[in-house]
């Protein structure tokens, strides 16, 4: 299996246009635009003097703010090393042999199992229905699998992304909730990405009770703006989180992150603007770019858009015309399930966005190039 990339390496991009991190305009990770809350940067410089000390391995005070902001106990919750350091650690702790994936999806989960040495199939969503994810068809699969009603060993696990990343789309939390009682009923696990949720808070399952055997991965990094800290947690039972915990290295969050975590959590009033502007230029923007000509543009619940390009059009030739400009945008023409004219676009402020739109014009109008 070829490891696909993930966006947001402005390092290797900045190395090889000689330009400074700072003068690229990033639109392949899609981060908050307005950037960190200003009680998570106060929050760094005033746990400064916390460096001095190893951090607290039981991140008890993040645990506990968790706890308060979603109505459960702190006993339900795993902080990780970003979500990608919980991604890897469940097939291991859960032994989970043969995973099945909604796709098209983020390429972590099939990395993962990989290195645990582990077997992936994959349900995966249809152009033609707007890349819904085909949760009638997964239900039918776990009945086949369950039943030995196939060639293939029967699976431990279901993963859904929700809303999906890189096609934007979310599911019903009701629908989604009905397919963890399915699962819980068949013995097999069913782990939830709700890294865009906050997003769209209506299509989370957080606000009740999980499932016997439901796992909810979250994270920091998308609309709490602090992918450089690395912070994601899990929610799950308080036996099932002892049990991830189990296998998790020692002090795996650093205390500067702990702390901008909690105070960005808290912080109601930057939440609620950083909302209403994602709602207000998500719109303008995929208007705008639906009226690129040849491009088809999918609507989208989170903070990114996934489009494809023209008939005709390479995908890596515009990359490459926009990274010459200073402009990275997500290469989406090897994910399995989209097509060779896939690419993704995140929402950044007006004017990045106004930037964007300029320069893929051009591209899109000189073929590519």
């Amino acid at each position: 299996m070829t490891r696909l990339s993930h966006g947001g390496d402005v390092y290797a991009a900045a190395r090889e246009l000689g330009q400074s991190v700072h003068r690229l305009l990033d639109f392949s990770a899609s981060i908050n635009p307005l950037g960190p809350s200003p009680a998570a940067l106060r929050a760094i410089v005033s746990a400064r003097d916390l460096l001095r000390h190893y951090p607290d391995p039981a991140c008890w005070d993040l645990r506990q703010a968790l706890a308060m902001h979603w109505q459960r106990s702190a006993d339900e919750f795993l902080i990780g090393n970003g979500s990608t350091e919980l991604i890897h650690l469940l097939p291991m702790a859960l032994q989970i042999q043969h995973l099945l994936i909604v796709g098209p999806t983020f390429s972590e989960y099939a990395a993962a199992m990989q290195v645990s040495q582990g077997q992936v199939s994959v349900v995966m969503a249809d152009r033609a229905d707007g890349y819904r994810p085909p949760l009638e068809r997964v239900c039918v699969t776990i009945h086949a699998l369950g039943q030995r009603k196939t060639d293939r060993p029967p699976i431990d696990a279901v993963l859904l992304c929700n809303p999906n990343s890189p096609t934007g789309h979310a599911c019903e939390a009701a629908v989604v909730r009905r397919l963890g009682r399915l699962a819980a009923r068949e013995g097999i696990w069913f782990l939830v990405d709700e890294t865009f949720a906050e997003y769209c808070d209506e299509a989370s399952i957080l606000s009740q009770a999980l499932p016997a055997r439901t796992i909810v991965l979250r994270s920091f990094t998308k609309f709490y703006g602090l992918p450089g800290l690395r912070v994601g947690y899990v929610v799950a039972k308080s036996h099932i989180i002892r049990q991830i915990a189990a296998h998790q290295p020692p002090w795996s969050v650093n205390m500067l992150a702990q702390r901008a975590a909690e105070a960005a959590l808290c912080d109601v009033r930057h939440t609620r603007r950083s909302l209403r502007f994602i709602h207000r230029e998500r719109t303008r923007v995929m208007k705008a770019l639906t009226r690129l000509p040849g491009c088809t543009v999918f609507s989208s619940a989170a903070n990114f858009i996934l489009m494809e390009l023209p008939v005709g059009q390479k995908v890596a030739g515009t990359v490459a015309a926009l990274r010459r400009q200073g402009i990275l945008i997500r290469d989406c023409s090897q994910v399995p399930g989209l097509n060779a004219r896939s690419v993704r676009v995140a929402v950044r402020t007006r004017a990045d966005n106004d930037r964007l739109l300029h320069a893929l014009m051009a591209v899109i109008h000189n073929g590519g190039s």
